[in-house]
């Protein structure tokens, strides 16, 4: 059945690996389900505004969910699971933005289109700070968009956004700093053009 130069060490080892294996899924079917229910939306945006492609963004969602399901790793909590599958998303959006090494426009989210929530006498101003914010967000580089939607989109915290971009802490705080006056600097001449 076996052949001659297979140990009884590397049977077991062969055992503990499969038993490593059905254990790192820890999650039934259920468990899986509810949490994909939590997390999938805003993954998906977080994909989506940081890469600027909703197609991508579906794309990496799914590959996101396949190599979170596949890490070996045991979770503490469900944070802690959040947590990782973010990392996993992040991970893949780096390698891909590395391979394409081009800006990207990002677009709004349908539920944050221009005018959706203005009445008819702000839609103008609505529309053109949203239009403006949305340019100036594509002019940022990925890692500064990433930081400003996870703090202020997603409402993450400085734990959460080091823990989602493989950042220490201490650090979040400066680059946030950096980016926002970053995003200010890009949308100082389009207030400049209105005022006149």
């Amino acid at each position: 059945m076996f052949p001659r130069d297979v140990t009884l060490i590397d049977i077991e080892r062969l055992d503990r690996m499969a038993a490593a294996a059905v254990e790192t899924l820890q999650m039934d079917e259920d468990t899986f389900r509810a949490f994909y229910d939590r997390t999938a939306r805003p993954v998906w945006v977080y994909l989506a505004r940081i890469t600027g492609d909703r197609a991508l963004a579906d794309d990496l969602l799914q590959e996101s969910y396949y190599r979170f399901l596949r890490a070996e790793r045991h979770f503490e909590s469900e944070s802690h699971r959040r947590n990782y599958l973010y990392r996993i998303a992040t991970n893949l959006a780096h390698d891909r933005h590395r391979s394409r090494r081009g800006i990207v426009d990002v677009p709004m989210p349908a539920e944050h289109e221009p005018g959706a929530l203005a009445d008819a006498h702000n839609l103008a101003a609505d529309t053109e700070r949203r239009t403006d914010l949305g340019r100036a967000m594509a002019r940022l580089k990925p890692r500064e968009r990433q930081l400003l939607w996870l703090a202020y989109a997603q409402g993450s915290s400085h734990q959460e956004i080091a823990e989602y971009l493989g950042l220490r802490k201490a650090s979040i705080k400066m680059l946030l700093f950096r980016a926002r006056r970053r995003l200010a600097a890009l949308l100082m001449p389009a207030a400049k053009g209105t005022s006149a």
